[in-house]
């Protein structure tokens, strides 16, 4: 049995089978899958091999069954017996699951023996991927290794008929890992100021599993008040301070998200601009009136994986007492992002089974325990230095993770899953891929960044790695590949990279090679091609990818972003894209909208006019230097990016003029469309298409729309129609633009791809007037539209462009 066969209760599900079918034999691990030998009456052999797959357990995803006949051995009774090693790999890891009601139920229970206890898991819950070191997937390949069991661990582990038989990350109080709380002033009730180095109060402590007495028959047991670790965390949450949380994958930066003042000093020690938090709620009855929940929303929240999962606001919201997050959780945003607890730490931080619940908080801010533009925090000692400043305590644990992986974020459009970041309970899970490719390393990009290694019909995305600007984040990359590497059994013969020369990421894989070829493909295209593969295209037919974002390295060198590529696997060609415009001072104009927005004006023929939003943003004396700066191209490569047109277009209704974090003018552009009342198609606002002359793309000129969204912000229209107006011209433009590359192609299927394909409003409106212009259109549910799913394109465009050397096809590039 192959496929994600271990670390999910398979050999113990094999064991029940077996049995109940009066079979003798044995089940056992190896590196190959879950071998088992059966023999009984033909029968009972024949039901257990129909009945192996449908009936496997809920976390476990059978992708193949493979039998043959052996001799009888004439044997009784049914064994699991120790896993086999070595052979290639190639089996699968599971992914991080929530913890199960079974356990929750125990957890609360006070006559239980894991009572309150932080690590309750057992077949069906818990760590897997973050614990791994090595297949089989067997308790010394975990780094559960350094906690012996207790003898009463040990009896429910080695029982057929316990829900813990041989659960690897299987503990009790008596012998798992400790919480411990650790505070930088010494005083576990103190919210002190995060400068110290972590050298405090230490609170919980594991007994002697022979000595000491069972905490769930201690009459004085170490969950009292004074000594336990989440009493005290709880009562500090409380008290306004701000947590580090040692989790499945990595740290959290906790804080009481109803407290302004807690929410403002985290988003300040953060440095955190106006990015908006995550929140987790204790459960869907805190979530339900601050936000419009769906059918697959609730399902997303409540499931196994726990993602991050964006709601979008409600306009009468009224929350429960002690649930209303404070404004400066999301400020600006259209959405809420919540998880409910996926941990034991987590639930009981919220209150579960605590006779003081109404004490703590009821909402928390969740943010990624680091830096921004760091890797998420893992490791114990460095969580004391790197977080100091930011956290006031540490709340921590002695089994080490093995593997990072940040939290996962969805959100939900049209009624389907959309991923922004596939990370925790996702990865390593791998995307079956329709094309055959050889052993192959893509390494992404540089913003979002996540890998993809790929062999055969499987294709195995990393968790989110992070932006490459900072050293440790390509540090984490080196290691998250090896680590990869090891649990695939790939051995990656080609590796392939975005074309920008600049990239890190890039440049990692140059210095990464050892001989190997480095294949460069181009952004735009790998996102095409992404979408492609997860949408099942064998890349037999061509498609008109729309691939909008905010930057990516063009053939010409200039900056791409707003394309209509007619692609498949092997190549692509530009039908048309976005004029270009000057980009003043390259991330100069990214951090500040409103050169975006003068960059624009001046290209269309039009004035900054000084009642301009944008115009009286410029610094005293700025803008007369920006005009000369675009006048002379100075320091000004051309631009054809929809990310940056949002910008622009942003600043002008004066929604947003200075960008904290990636996408802000975008994000709050959407949101202002939201607010607006149903607007009426304006032909005002309206692209302006060029010729389509001697195979040169289209360009789609937005002077005409600009020169309505100034006349509109100068006559006072409020920057909600604006927004909204804005968002339906550039709808019109897809399904005109997509109609003449059909006219000329013959291509009926269209891929909606790239960043700004996060934003709904502008999704939703594109694929409704697609289909029914008659189009079949390919969005993306499962890898994320944005630079975080760029590896699985690089993969399967190198594949198929080796594939097309070898055969001696030459590449097609065009402009």
């Amino acid at each position: 049995m192959r496929g994600v066969v271990q670390g999910v209760g398979f050999r113990p599900y094999v064991y029940a089978l077996a049995t109940g079918l009066r079979l003798s034999g044995h089940v056992t691990n190896t590196a190959d899958g879950v071998v088992a030998e059966v023999e009984g009456d033909p029968t009972d052999v024949a039901a257990f091999c129909a009945r192996i797959a449908p009936d496997a357990p809920p976390l476990a995803r059978v992708d193949s069954v493979e039998s043959a006949e052996v001799a009888a051995s004439g044997g009784s009774g049914f064994t699991i017996v120790p896993s086999r090693q070595g052979g290639a790999v190639r089996t699968l890891v599971p992914p991080d699951t929530a913890t199960c009601d079974a356990c929750l139920a125990e957890l609360a229970d006070p006559a239980d023996r894991r009572y309150l206890h932080p690590f309750i898991t057992c077949t069906h819950c818990g760590p897997r991927f973050t614990i791994v070191t090595g297949l089989p997937y067997d308790r010394v390949h975990t780094t559960m290794v350094g906690f012996p069991m207790c003898p009463d661990c040990a009896r429910e582990y080695a029982d057929p008929a316990d829900r813990r038989f041989h659960a690897q990350p299987v503990a009790c109080p008596r012998c798992g890992p400790v919480l411990r709380l650790v505070t930088a002033s010494g005083d576990p009730e103190s919210s002190g100021t995060g400068t110290g180095t972590g050298t405090g109060v230490h609170l919980g402590v594991r007994p002697d599993p022979v000595t000491d007495p069972d905490p769930a028959t201690d009459p004085n047991p170490d969950a009292g008040s004074g000594s336990d670790p989440v009493v005290a965390a709880r009562r500090m949450l409380a008290a306004g301070a701000i947590l580090a949380v040692k989790g499945l994958g990595g740290y959290h930066l906790a804080c009481d998200a109803t407290n302004p003042d807690a929410v403002a000093e985290l988003r300040r020690r953060k440095a955190r601009g106006d990015k908006p938090f995550a929140l987790m709620a204790a459960d869907l009855a805190d979530i339900e009136p601050l936000v419009h929940l769906g059918p697959l929303e609730r399902e997303l929240l409540a499931g196994v994986v726990r993602p991050v999962v964006l709601l979008r606001r409600r306009d009468d919201a009224r929350p429960r007492p002690g649930a209303a997050p404070a404004h400066a959780v999301a400020p600006g945003s259209p959405d809420l992002g919540f998880m409910l607890p996926y941990t034991p730490v987590h639930h009981l931080l919220l209150g579960r089974g605590a006779p003081d619940r109404a004490a703590g908080p009821r909402l928390l801010v969740m943010t990624s325990g680091n830096l921004s533009g760091e890797p998420i925090v893992t490791d114990d000692a460095e969580a004391l230095t790197r977080l100091a400043g930011l956290a006031d305590a540490w709340l921590l644990h002695d089994r080490p993770i093995h593997v990072p992986c940040d939290d996962s974020v969805v959100r939900v459009c049209d009624g389907e899953q959309l991923t922004l970041r596939r990370s925790r309970g996702y990865a390593p899970l791998p995307v079956t891929l329709p094309v055959e490719v050889a052993p192959a390393l893509a390494v992404g990009g540089d913003l979002k960044n996540t890998f993809c290694l790929g062999e055969g019909r499987r294709a195995w995305l990393s968790a989110h790695i992070g932006d490459m600007d900072d050293l440790a984040t390509q540090l984490a990359l080196a290691t998250a590949e090896r680590q990869l590497e090891s649990v695939t059994g790939v051995r990656p013969g080609l590796l392939a990279a975005d074309r920008h020369p600049a990239y890190r990421s890039t440049r990692w894989a140059r210095d990464h090679a050892a001989g190997r070829p480095v294949l460069p493909v181009q952004h735009h295209h790998a996102h095409v091609a992404a979408a492609m593969a997860e949408n099942g295209l064998d890349g037999t037919r061509p498609v008109i990818g729309v691939a909008f974002d905010g930057t990516g390295y063009g053939l010409d060198g200039a900056v791409w972003g707003g394309e209509f590529l007619v692609a498949d696997y092997a190549g692509f060609s530009r039908f048309a894209h976005l004029a270009y415009v000057p980009l003043p001072g390259g991330d100069a104009a990214v951090r500040r909208p409103y050169r975006m927005a003068v960059a624009h004006l001046r290209a269309a023929g039009l004035a900054a006019d000084p009642g301009l939003p944008c115009t009286r943003a410029c610094a005293p004396g700025e803008l007369p230097v920006l005009e000369k700066q675009l006048a002379s191209e100075l320091n000004c490569v051309p631009t054809s990016s929809m990310g940056r047109l949002f910008d622009a277009v942003s600043s002008l209704a004066g929604i947003c003029h200075h960008s904290g974090y990636e996408a802000q003018a975008a994000i709050e552009l959407e949101a202002a469309a939201l607010r607006a009342p149903d607007v009426a198609e304006d032909g005002r606002y309206a692209f302006r298409l060029g010729s389509r002359q001697a195979g040169a793309p289209l360009t789609a000129d937005p002077a005409p729309l600009l020169t309505a969204v100034a006349a509109d912000v100068l006559d006072g229209t409020p920057a909600a129609v604006v927004a909204a107006r804005f968002h339906r011209a550039l709808a019109r433009l897809v399904r005109t633009v997509c109609g003449a590359a059909r006219s000329e192609t013959g291509v009926e299927t269209v891929a909606l791809t790239g960043g700004v394909f996060a934003n709904t409003v502008l999704s939703s409106a594109c694929a409704r007037g697609l289909r029914e212009d008659g189009f079949t259109v390919l969005r993306h549910r499962l890898i994320p539209p944005n630079d975080g799913g760029l590896a699985l394109g690089q993969l399967v465009v190198a594949a198929r462009v080796t594939d097309r050397a070898a055969s001696g096809t030459p590449r097609r590039e065009r402009q």
